[in-house]
């Protein structure tokens, strides 16, 4: 979920991480290699293929060994593999929670064990934020509203109603819950936009086009589709041109995470504006996993710095697209 340059990158890790200060302390690394355990919610999409390998190409390059297990967006899973990453005694725990709810009795035990765990991508809705060191990823609320002020901006001259439907990401997933509510915080300003169907399309090609599909059965004169990210939109539009409307067009499109192939389909016309959401974050969670490790100080928050773009921007900005 980020557009940016690698040397832009890098820059921004050092002031996110270090720009907060740290506070010395002696701690679990002990100067030794470091070993982490990461929970990856699953391969879903073009996004999370691209954060995937950040992270584990960035593990390389910054000597830590990396226990990688894919939980195949079952919250079950991440649960075991991080019971498995306490039991052989990992230096630190990093995931992306597949939802929000129901991490508070796994998390306990890898803070009574001493091992800093921490978020990536997604946050978790426990009260207890003793349980986490640091949360590092987008903010899902602002992409959210991103879309929003477009949405608000491409129908500023007209009054007639203005049918829009959702593709929501997966059920109680923080980026699902934001990115709705960011959205909705801006438009419901106006009576004009209306959400006539809202409906998961669990962040994947193949449901966005199925259920894009029942959309078009049920709710003629559809105006706008926003999807909370490329691949459900890239799904839709497979729907939309099968029953034979032109997208970015007869329906426009919003959609957020600018991954290459999500550009090259608003660089052609048919999305008109995507929010950025980078999947970069591995310099990032390296350097906090090197922190958190030797007891020092982190931001209990790190942001990462995203963009948007519209059809003009994406055919500049392609030919340097990193993933």
């Amino acid at each position: 979920m980020k557009r940016i340059s690698v040397l832009m990158l890098a820059g921004f890790t050092a002031m996110a991480v270090a720009g907060c200060g740290a506070s010395g302390g002696s701690g679990g690394g002990g100067g030794g290699a470091i070993t982490m355990g990461f929970s990856q919610v699953g391969a879903e999409s073009g996004w999370r293929t691209a954060n995937t390998k950040s992270v584990q190409d960035s593990a390389k390059s910054a000597g830590i060994t990396l226990k990688f297990s894919d939980a195949q967006q079952k919250q079950e899973n991440q649960i075991k593999a991080i019971r498995s990453y306490i039991q052989q005694k990992v230096d630190v725990i990093a995931f992306s929670p597949v939802v929000e709810s129901g991490w508070d009795t796994v998390l306990k035990e890898a803070k009574d064990a001493k091992i800093p765990v921490i978020l990536t991508d997604r946050a978790v809705d426990s009260k207890d934020t003793s349980l986490y060191k640091t949360f590092l990823g987008s903010d899902f609320v602002e992409e959210g509203r991103k879309a929003g002020k477009w949405l608000v901006d491409e129908y500023k001259s007209s009054s007639d109603p203005v049918k829009i439907v959702e593709l929501q990401g997966t059920t109680g997933s923080a980026p699902a819950n934001d990115r709705k509510a960011g959205f909705q915080e801006i438009i419901k300003a106006e009576p004009k936009f209306q959400i006539v169907a809202s409906q998961t399309g669990d962040f994947t090609r193949a449901k966005g086009k199925e259920v894009m599909e029942a959309f078009l059965k049920s709710t003629p004169d559809i105006d706008v589709l926003y999807a909370h990210n490329d691949d459900m939109g890239l799904g839709a539009i497979e729907a939309i041109e099968g029953a034979g409307k032109v997208p970015g067009k007869d329906i426009k499109i919003i959609t957020v995470d600018a991954v290459k192939d999500g550009m090259q389909a608003l660089a052609d016309g048919k999305i008109n504006y995507i929010v950025e959401c980078s999947p970069l974050l591995g310099p990032q969670l390296m350097d906090l996993a090197k922190k958190v490790v030797k007891n020092e100080t982190v931001p209990t928050r790190v942001i990462t710095q995203e963009t948007a773009f519209n059809q003009e921007q994406a055919k500049a900005a392609l030919p340097n697209r990193q993933y």
